[in-house]
């Protein structure tokens, strides 16, 4: 069975990968692009680009409709009670930043920070930053056997001095999906606020933010099929209003003079300067692709190939994977070979996979491993891929051996 991708033919890169003979096998660090917002960003630059909010012409007014209309989008993705819970980013990393620093004023001497043994390192250094500006205590809560955040540790761990949780939602190196709702009901028991990092996980099924119930949830477009230099922040109303501006300009400001300055609420207050307009827009873009298409079908395939990927993965003799993913990707170690080594193989025969410590150091340390291959999949991936795939596994530990 070759597990043909019916939405494969909606990406142009594949044709340009064909011709080339890449398999692209890394969608977890990025994915490719719909025609559709291909369509979208030639559609905002091709009918005259413009600023948003502050011109009176129609290409401003046209921008600011399609660039608003991308945030309702967003909004409704998520099933955040108001688009104004919506502020857009550069990415994860940029509303983690703006978190650490937002919320910078709450915290005093001696307050714990708790984040999780697995994070990456955009889920990391923020936090561990502000601990060191603010003389905080960073608490790390342990995994257990399979890969989850340890739950019995978390209850002994989250106590009266945490002020804030940030967990993953689905481990960029582990791939599993993290056990959010007890987590989260122990930071609010402790009157704590909560971050979700949703990098990863905004990319398989929708996720209602309103029934996870965390105070705030970060993602990037380019891993949900958009463009890059995007991301979105999502901030309950009332732990919004907590945030202090944290980047100063254009747009953000209501009043300003010489000696003082009054500045807009979310979301525009925390979106200074001219905003990543077409990318937006693109978010917008591949928003509505998604939703047209049918869900059950591609978490069908989704499950299909991620278990056939695991499958001719522990063929392998010496392939250890690590943990036991529960979608889209693996990670694996083969004894005796190195990671980068069986990278660059992979790479000469057109595989592209990630290796390395995807930006999740101490966790790679943790294992004791120097680094390790990730193969992660989208819905555009194929049986075909795999077959490649391994193949080119098979030859490259041919050469090693």
């Amino acid at each position: 069975m070759s597990l043909p991708s019916p939405w494969r033919a909606d990406f142009p890169a594949f044709a340009a990968f064909t011709a080339s003979r890449q398999t692209y096998l890394d969608t977890a660090a990025t994915a490719q692009k719909p025609q559709a917002v291909l369509d979208a960003l030639l559609d905002h630059y091709a009918g005259g680009a413009a600023n948003v909010h502050r011109a009176q012409h129609a290409p401003g007014e046209r921008a600011t409709l399609a660039f608003e209309g991308a945030r309702e989008k967003v909004a409704q993705w998520l099933n955040a009670d108001n688009p104004n819970e919506i502020v857009f980013t550069r990415g994860s990393t940029e509303g983690l930043n703006l978190l650490a620093y937002g919320l910078e004023h709450l915290f005093n001497a001696g307050d714990e920070i708790v984040i999780s043994a697995l994070e990456h390192h955009a889920n990391l250094l923020p936090w561990q930053q502000l601990a060191l500006r603010r003389d905080l205590k960073l608490v790390i809560l342990p995994l257990d056997g399979a890969g989850d955040i340890d739950l019995q540790q978390a209850a002994q761990l989250i106590g009266p001095r945490t002020r804030l949780l940030a967990v993953s939602q689905l481990s960029n190196v582990l791939g599993r999906w993290q056990p959010l709702q007890p987590l989260l009901a122990l930071a609010r028991a402790q009157g704590a606020l909560s971050v979700v990092d949703g990098a990863q996980g905004v990319v398989h099924g929708r996720h209602d933010v309103t029934a996870l119930g965390c105070d705030f949830y970060v993602f990037s477009g380019h891993k949900l099929y958009a463009p890059d230099g995007i991301g979105v922040l999502y901030g309950r109303a009332r732990a919004m209003a907590k945030l202090r501006h944290w980047q100063f300009g254009g747009e953000m400001v209501q009043h300003a003079d010489y000696q003082s300055a009054r500045f807009r609420p979310a979301p525009l207050g925390f979106e200074a300067g001219t905003p990543a307009i077409a990318a937006a827009i693109g978010l917008g873009a591949a928003l509505d692709y998604l939703g047209e298409q049918d869900e059950y079908a591609l978490a069908a395939h989704e499950a299909a190939l991620h278990q056939r990927l695991l499958t001719g993965l522990r063929r392998f003799d010496g392939l250890r994977l690590l943990g036991e993913p529960h979608t889209a990707l693996a990670s694996f170690v083969i004894d005796g070979v190195h990671n980068a080594d069986l990278s660059h193989l992979l790479g000469e025969q057109g595989i592209a996979v990630r290796a390395g410590q995807h930006c999740a150091m101490p966790l790679l340390h943790g294992l004791g491993l120097p680094g390790a291959i990730r193969v992660s999949l989208g819905l555009y991936s194929d049986g075909d891929d795999l077959e490649r795939f391994f193949a080119a596994l098979h030859h490259a530990l041919d050469l090693l051996r």
